[in-house]
């Protein structure tokens, strides 16, 4: 069973579905103006793992995640700034709508590349605005929301409980906020978040608007997950996840407009991933620490062996990513895969083996201690068929698509050249043993001597 922590509760908790044996998950989707940084990326894969562990477990995960191409403001914490996807537009010479397309379909192929399972429903912001305008409606009619000349607003002090999920006293936020700069001076509140922008002052040229009851305009960053996620999972639901960078301001807002507007719970668990650091800053899309999984092939690197690296720190855990790190699980996730490919067809499963990779996993998405035993399987004196067997079970989480490289047939001469080798070894004769492996390399295959014995592989 799986046993998680609850952002909300600040505490593991063991996970039990509202319905038995399937799972609302909701993830924050990406802001789509740029690529997406390998920051961002530890965040999907984090996720990914949550939902590989519930399949694992036999539940039918409905995975819903939303596309933000709209209303999400350079300084979000305020409500300040331009829209991204405006900036996005401005910087490459395009219109918004062919920024949004561009970059939603680069963040897919990221996905792909690092073996993520794309969501069941994917629905961008743009295609569900009456659903945004519905659910404001509701919080004016609760008494909610008001308006401004600019803007519509959630009024933060009506809602008991709004910094829950981050902990933090409202005065402690208010006073941050109150800090900044204020653009809208009638806002009641510094804290109080948009929910509708109007066209006027300085987004009266704003490209993307719709009519709506407070007049043309478009809405806020944060009502879009509340709405799209109650509109295909109902409220409550299970599980919504995001980074850690969402809980002080866009997770928090979503569960005040959320539950101020139904009075029940959105989600009853939320996890967060923790960031990935650059020489100990936060990645950001700019400066010098951007990278993308484009920097990463363009390094010689597979998006897999990113994906590996990220399973082997704990997912609370801040990581400092390094280039030596990634050669290092580079390195691992290669010997996997040539141990894979000197095994016979997968057989059975080892139960003992798969049992504690699964009480591991299951143990707040324990993955560090799930390939620290993947790595002793492969290790121990089980039979190859049966290691093959476990590896490809263990594989529907770990996600590193170890069976689907193709099988390299050894040629017969090759195999004679590595019997005599093995022969030679045997009795010592190690002069004949190295002008063997000289003739193998020569006919593109290289030796590899481990505890387990003599293992080919192929050069390239």
């Amino acid at each position: 069973m799986l046993r998680i922590y609850n952002t909300l509760t600040r505490k593991i908790e063991e996970f039990k579905p509202l319905q038995d044996n399937k799972v609302g998950l909701y993830t924050c989707g990406p802001t789509v103006y740029h690529y997406a940084h390998i920051g961002n990326l530890r965040t999907y894969i984090f996720e990914d793992v949550l939902r590989r562990v519930l399949e694992m477990d036999g539940y039918e995960v409905q995975h819903v995640m939303n596309i933000t191409d709209v209303g999400h403001l350079t300084n979000d914490e305020i409500d300040s700034g331009e829209d991204k996807l405006e900036k996005g537009a401005t910087r490459e010479g395009k219109s918004v709508w062919e920024v949004a397309k561009f970059y939603t379909e680069a963040f897919w192929a990221d996905i792909d590349l690092l073996n993520i399972e794309r969501p069941k429903v994917v629905a961008p912001a743009t295609e569900y605005i009456p659903e945004q305008i519905k659910l404001i409606e509701e919080l004016f009619a609760k008494g909610y929301a008001y308006e401004t000349s600019q803007a519509v607003y959630f009024d933060v002090t009506k809602f008991a409980g709004y910094t829950k999920l981050s902990g933090q006293k409202l005065s402690e936020k208010m006073t941050g906020v109150r800090d900044a700069v204020v653009e809208d001076s009638e806002k009641k509140h510094p804290a109080d978040f948009a929910l509708w922008f109007k066209l006027v002052g300085k987004f009266e040229h704003h490209v993307m608007h719709w009519p709506s009851p407070w007049g043309e305009g478009f809405p806020g960053w944060h009502i879009e997950c509340s709405a799209i996620s109650t509109h295909f999972l109902g409220q409550p639901f299970d599980i919504h996840t995001g980074g850690v960078d969402h809980i002080g301001v866009h997770h928090t807002n979503e569960i005040a407009q959320s539950e101020a507007a139904y009075g029940k719970p959105l989600a009853r668990v939320w996890v967060h991933g923790e960031h990935l650091l650059i020489r100990e800053e936060k990645m950001a899309k700019s400066g010098e620490n951007f990278l993308t999984v484009q920097t990463l092939i363009g390094k010689g690197f597979d998006p897999l062996d990113f994906r590996y690296l990220m399973l082997t720190a704990h997912y609370r855990t801040k990581v400092s990513f390094s280039w030596e790190s990634l050669a290092a699980a580079r390195t691992a996730r290669l010997n996997l895969l040539e141990r894979v490919g000197s095994y016979p067809e997968p057989g059975e499963v080892n139960i003992e083996y798969m049992a504690r990779f699964e009480d591991l996993v299951n143990d707040d998405l324990n993955m560090p201690g799930g390939v620290a035993v993947t790595w002793e399987m492969v290790k121990s004196g089980i039979e190859p068929e049966v290691k093959a067997g476990t590896l490809l079970r263990m594989d529907r989480v770990l996600g590193l698509r170890l069976f689907e490289q193709p099988k390299v047939e050894v040629p017969e001469e090759v195999e004679r050249l590595k019997s005599e080798r093995e022969k030679a070894r045997e009795a010592k004769d190690f002069a004949r043993s190295d002008a063997l492996r000289g003739e193998l390399e020569k006919l593109g295959w290289e030796v590899k001597d481990t505890a387990e014995g003599s293992r080919l592989v192929k050069k390239y």
